[in-house]
């Protein structure tokens, strides 16, 4: 019989969401648990901030330590193959010109960061410790570990946080997972030395370079290597008939500009990491005894980086909604429609562009930027997390899509013709975990 040790919270995942809120919540007193299945430093895809995520760290009181390891950003970089210049844009163009900068991170480096953090409010920390089962009783919440010597631990608490990312400890347990139907791609990405990057102010901003199969990534970080990932259609990849490497550099080809970047440039360790990259989203978030967050509840398209920003945004909110479940839970059923809501917004924001991202009419408007009606402030606004400015930054993102609609019913064959190769790339080829893209060679 395992010893059962009892807690206020237990918090599974030491990503940003989970580290973000178990510091929180530990601030306030509360007996936290931060269970992490791996040991930090751990690799993790994901590395470009958004301005938004600066008053985050902020209140966490971490800043000094993001900027020590960070390469700052100001803004981001589209290039478009068939296009003979590139387009910039600079987050101090949004509604809030004070939003005007981020950093690019290695995630390994800000992971960890916020995991000691979590410990120093007060969260017991544990890494190694892999969650095998959560049982919901009246009597709380039952959590079992694996250990990495093998041994077990358990815990009774009174909630539960799901921050475990795309394991999506509580979505696969409640079976509440769904694909996105409108979104189905891969990634194929890897690190380099010796890149040729922007020069000047620019040289940390993050560049989206366009091509025939989907879309690449470009993120100088602080210590001279560069990311480099390209987003495509599972098809493509499924397509491969060579040794993911030469795969990989095949696909850099496609888009010269960025090929003329790397011409010189060394691949780290000589490796091309692979992973399904589809979107997903949970029924709901929350229950009167657990709240998922992060990766956790919902998946989208990296294309804008705003990953970290919601994890961590969701953690705050979060962080609410725990207190008023163990100190207020009378008032506990109008906290969760209001948290279910307010995480929806943001991935709902961010998606409507994604999903576009392959129409012509949308790739016109990011190459060539206009503020009619304060369109490109809200755009902005959007590409800075800064989600909540209020009523006119939701103007602006209004009008925005009005005008993407007009130029599409003006070029109606173009749209057309982009509307039925979208419906083409998203068809499940049955490439969709990472598992089985790695299992390829």
């Amino acid at each position: 019989m395992l010893e059962t040790e009892n807690c206020d919270v237990l918090v599974v995942g030491g990503g940003p969401a989970g580290s973000t809120i178990a510091a929180l919540l530990a601030r306030e007193g509360r007996d936290v648990v931060l269970l992490e299945k791996e040991h930090h430093p751990r690799f993790h895809i994901g590395e470009s901030l958004l301005p938004g995520n600066v008053a985050l760290f902020d209140q966490l009181g971490v800043r000094e330590e993001v900027e020590k390891i960070g390469m700052p950003k100001f803004g981001i970089e589209f290039v478009r193959p068939d296009l003979n210049y590139c387009s910039y844009v600079d987050f101090a163009e949004g509604w809030d010109p004070s939003k005007a900068s981020a950093w690019q991170v290695r995630r390994s480096d800000l992971d960890q960061v916020l995991f000691r953090n979590a410990g120093k409010a007060g969260a017991r920390t544990l890494e190694g410790a892999k969650v095998r089962d959560v049982d919901f009783t009246a009597d709380g919440v039952k959590v079992q570990a694996l250990l990495d010597d093998g041994s077990k631990r358990q815990w009774r608490a009174r909630f539960l946080v799901d921050a475990s990312g795309r394991d999506t400890l509580l979505a696969n347990k409640f079976k509440c997972k769904n694909k996105n139907p409108d979104h189905n791609s891969t990634a194929l990405f890897g690190h380099f030395t010796d890149v040729r990057r922007l020069e000047g102010k620019r040289e940390g901003n993050i560049s989206i370079c366009w091509f025939e199969h989907g879309w690449f990534w470009f993120i100088p970080l602080a210590d001279g290597t560069t990311s480099v990932g390209a987003v495509c259609w599972a098809y493509y990849l499924k397509a491969r008939n060579k040794p993911l490497k030469e795969y990989f550099y095949d696909t850099i080809a496609l888009c010269p500009e960025l090929a003329d970047r790397l011409k010189d440039a060394t691949l780290v360790d000589d490796k091309v990491h692979a992973t399904g990259n589809f979107a997903y989203s949970s029924t709901h978030a929350t229950g009167d005894q657990y709240l998922m967050i992060g990766d956790a509840f919902t998946f989208i398209d990296p294309m804008f980086s705003s990953g970290v920003f919601l994890a961590m945004q969701g953690a705050f909110d979060g962080a609410k909604l725990v207190a008023t479940a163990l100190d207020q839970p009378a008032e506990l059923a109008l906290a969760r429609q209001a948290l279910e809501a307010r995480m929806r917004a943001g991935p709902k924001d961010y998606s409507w562009f994604i999903y576009r991202a392959t129409n012509p009419t949308i790739r016109d408007m990011f190459m060539h930027p206009k503020n009619m009606f304060k369109i490109k402030q809200g755009l902005m606004s959007l590409l800075a997390a800064d989600l909540h400015h209020g009523p006119a930054y939701r103007r602006s993102l209004f009008m925005f899509k009005v005008f993407y609609y007009l130029i599409s019913l003006r070029y109606f064959k173009r749209t057309y013709a982009g509307w039925k190769r979208h419906k083409v790339n998203i068809r499940d080829t049955g490439l969709l975990r990472g598992e089985t893209i790695m299992k390829a060679d």
